[in-house]
C-alpha cells in the first residue's frame, strides 16, 4: 500500500463535526463529481475514501448514494468505486466563503481536497514531495492560497492540461498532515524525515572527515617530498630549528600539523605551535622549490 493510501485511510475514519463534514464534502464534489444525465458521480480507486464519500452524501443530504465496484482498465489490476446520486445540490468549484469560515472548516476542506486529489511520496524516497492535481487555474491558485494561510509554502505549476499545486519542503509537508490530523502519519513521516537526516548529517560528517584526512596526507606527503630533495644536498642548508621539524616529519610522516607540533614540544621539551611548524615548512618549501630548479 502506498503511503498515499495509508494517509487517505486514516483520514478517511476520523470523527467530525457537521460544519466539517459540508466543508470536507464541498472539496470532495468539487475536485471528483462529474454531471451525467442529471446525475452525480463520484469515482475513486480507494475502498475507505469511497466509504467515506458514501457516509458524507447519507448525513449530510439524508439519501443513500449507488455504488458500483468496477475493476480498473488499468494494468494496475484496481478497482474503482463509483458513487451515483441524483443532482442534489449545485457544485461550486471555489467554495462559498461561509464554507471555509474558520480554521476547522478549511482543514475539512484541505481534507476533503486531499482524498481526491492528493498525492504524497513516501518520507523513504530520495524527495520529499505533496501535491494536488486540479483541473482549473483559478480553483488551483485558490487551493494554493488556502493552504499558504498555514505557511507551507506551496506553489502552483501548469502541467500539460492541469494545474499541480506542491509543497517540497520535509517540515511543511509534516505540518500539512498535522493540518489535516494525519497523526499516525505525522509520526511515521517525523520519525523517518529525523532518520533521514541524521542519517545525511552523519554522511555530511564522514565526507569532511575524509576531506580532512585526505588533506592532511596530501600536506605531509608534500612536505616530505620536499625534504627529500633538500636532504639530496644536505639538510645542513636549513637553520637548526628547520631540520628538527624536518627530521620529525621524516620519523613520524602521516601525523597533522597539529599533532606534529605536540611531539615536537612534548619530546624536546620546547614549545613549538601549529601556527609556527607551518611557517617552517613554509621555508622548507621555497628552499625546495629553488633545489628543484637547479638539480
Amino acid at each position: 500500500m502506498s503511503f498515499t493510501s495509508t494517509v487517505k485511510n486514516e483520514v478517511s475514519k476520523l470523527e467530525i463535526n457537521e460544519i466539517e463534514k459540508i466543508a470536507e464534502l464541498s472539496a470532495i464534489l468539487a475536485n471528483g463529481a462529474v454531471l451525467e444525465n442529471n446525475n452525480i458521480k463520484i469515482t475513486t480507486e480507494n475502498a475507505s475514501v469511497s466509504r467515506r464519500i458514501f457516509s458524507l452524501i447519507k448525513d449530510i443530504y439524508k439519501v443513500i448514494p449507488n455504488i458500483i465496484v468496477r475493476r480498473s482498465l488499468n494494468f494496475n489490476k484496481k478497482y474503482l468505486y463509483i458513487l451515483s446520486i441524483k443532482k442534489i445540490c449545485e457544485i461550486d468549484k471555489i467554495p462559498k466563503d461561509y464554507i471555509i469560515d474558520d480554521d476547522e472548516s478549511i482543514r475539512a476542506y484541505l481534507r476533503g481536497l486531499f482524498l481526491m486529489t492528493g498525492s504524497i511520496n513516501d518520507p523513504k524516497t530520495s524527495r520529499y514531495h505533496l501535491e494536488f492535481l486540479v483541473s482549473d487555474k483559478d480553483y488551483a491558485y485558490f487551493v494554493c492560497n488556502l493552504l499558504n494561510k498555514y505557511n507551507l509554502n506551496s506553489k502552483v505549476l501548469k502541467r500539460e492540461t492541469k494545474y499541480m499545486i506542491y509543497i517540497k519542503e520535509a517540515e511543511k509537508i509534516s505540518d500539512f498532515l498535522r493540518i489535516i490530523n494525519a497523526y499516525n502519519a505525522v509520526m511515521y513521516y517525523e520519525d523517518i524525515r529525523i532518520y533521514r537526516d541524521h542519517k545525511n548529517m552523519t554522511n555530511r560528517l564522514n565526507n569532511c572527515e575524509q576531506a580532512n584526512v585526505d588533506k592532511i596526507i596530501e600536506t605531509a606527503n608534500k612536505q616530505v617530498k620536499d625534504i627529500e630533495i633538500i636532504n639530496k644536498v644536505g639538510l645542513d642548508l636549513l637553520d637548526e630549528k628547520e631540520q628538527v621539524v624536518a627530521l620529525y616529519r621524516l620519523k613520524y610522516k602521516d601525523v597533522s600539523l597539529l599533532e606534529l607540533s605536540e611531539i615536537i614540544s612534548m619530546e624536546t621539551g620546547k614549545k613549538i605551535t601549529k601556527s609556527g611548524l607551518y611557517h617552517r615548512f613554509k621555508k622548507i618549501s621555497e628552499l625546495a622549490d629553488k633545489l628543484k630548479e637547479k638539480l
